[in-house]
């Protein structure tokens, strides 16, 4: 049977998570039940992230095999249409090798933390950043972050229901910058926390991040990123960022159809 490439947007605040789970409404159960609606002998979509409740995403990608052939509109249109009415959108289609994998093909994985900076309740972005009343030190942030680029034993910043063998990990870079602005207001500050690897262990982002934020607001000084990594200790690490900040924005493959427009 042909195989399928999508990426896919989807709002992570209507969810609990990307991966099937019973009785509970996930991302992953979602297109699954709409793929069936298109071909009763579908097995279903596998992603390239399993992204926790709360946590949204921009390009995330999967493959699914169907039996008849698609043309690539037709199916981002029918898709789409049983996907209603949840937050999910089905952007990009495209018939791939029988040897794509939307997990183990993929070569990087970028993922963007938003915070809004904001001394009043958000209203229209409740669930889109996590709401912070002052601003960061970025700078330090990101000199801080340096102690994490490269190849490291991150137990640190590990959850401890993580099912990965091994807690070491490669991250290839990591960007903090600040904006003013956004969709609703051109005065409020936005900051970004771009973090590009192969792949992630559970809760390794937002731990990073509620990290680096102890380190922004100065109740942590620089070098104590490098501390608490050396530790190898889950207890070491600062909060976990609330999920509705997170965004898996892209995922790179050697070989995709449409990975030039993801």
């Amino acid at each position: 049977m042909p195989r399928y490439a999508f990426k896919i947007e989807y709002d992570g605040s209507s969810f609990k998570g990307w991966q099937i789970q019973k009785e509970q409404l996930t991302v992953q159960g979602v297109i699954n039940t709409a793929l069936l609606k298109l071909d009763q002998s579908s097995q279903g979509i596998t992603g390239a992230g399993r992204t926790d409740s709360g946590v949204h995403a921009l390009g995330q990608v999967g493959h699914s095999e169907l039996k008849y052939n698609w043309e690539s509109k037709s199916l981002i249109h029918a898709l789409s249409y049983h996907v209603k009415p949840y937050p999910i959108a089905i952007t990009k289609a495209a018939e791939v090798s029988e040897n794509f994998h939307a997990r183990f093909s993929a070569r990087k994985r970028y993922y963007n933390y938003l915070f809004l900076v904001r001394n009043v309740p958000q209203i229209f972005n409740k669930y889109r950043f996590w709401n912070i009343k002052n601003t960061l030190d970025i700078p330090k942030m990101q000199e801080a972050s340096d102690y994490l680029i490269g190849t490291h034993d991150f137990q640190t910043f590990r959850s401890s229901i993580c099912q990965a063998k091994s807690s070491v990990k490669t991250i290839d870079k990591i960007e903090i910058n600040s904006t003013l602005g956004h969709m609703f207001n051109a005065d409020e500050e936005v900051i970004s926390i771009r973090i590009e690897a192969r792949s992630f262990l559970h809760n390794q982002v937002r731990s990073i991040v509620g990290s680096l934020f102890k380190i922004g607001n100065k109740s942590w000084n620089v070098k104590k990123m490098k501390e608490i990594l050396e530790l190898k200790d889950r207890k070491a690490c600062g909060p976990v960022a609330p999920p509705e900040g997170l965004y898996l924005e892209k995922v790179d493959y050697d070989s995709c159809p449409f990975q030039k427009k993801i």
